[in-house]
């Protein structure tokens, strides 16, 4: 690997990770005290779950992102789901709006598949890495629409 390379590789891994740490944050921020006291389906995990998955899935997202760029293929769909992403973490934890928070969500699968399906195209390995995120964004989805019918007289 040259030092471009690497250099590259850091960058494609830190600007997931840097966005996670900002949804992380906001998320953190609505744990303790609105996201606590909503109902939640029985199969709703752990809090302390979230903050791992999401972890290897940011540096999954970074390392895919990595070898397409290096394969001189573009970006634009994975930057646009990173950013739906992060929006999804705005409107479900700071707004605090499961509601709005499932349409956005409809939306950012249809990019991380759409990125997928690109990324297969240009580098197939890179386009098996985004699996397990799509997989969480659906689970995601399915427990957002529990939470929000669980509580749409509250929200």
């Amino acid at each position: 690997m040259t030092p471009e390379e690497a250099l590259a590789l850091v960058i494609a891994l830190a600007v997931p990770l840097m966005v996670g740490s900002v949804g992380g944050y906001v998320t953190a921020r609505a744990i303790p005290t609105w996201y606590r006291d909503l109902r939640k389906p029985n199969w709703n995990p752990p809090s302390r779950v979230f903050g791992p998955v999401w972890t290897v899935l940011y540096a999954l997202m970074g390392l895919a992102a990595w070898l397409v760029w290096m394969a001189d293929g573009p970006l634009t769909l994975f930057t646009a789901q990173l950013a739906a992403n992060l929006l999804w973490t705005l409107v479900f934890f700071g707004l605090r709006s499961p509601g709005w928070a499932l349409g956005e969500i409809a939306i950012l699968w249809l990019l991380v598949a759409l990125t997928i399906l690109q990324f297969l195209s240009i580098v197939p390995l890179a386009g098996l890495l985004l699996v397990p995120y799509l997989l969480w964004a659906t689970f995601a989805a399915v427990l957002n629409a529990a939470i929000w019918r669980l509580n749409r007289q509250a929200t």
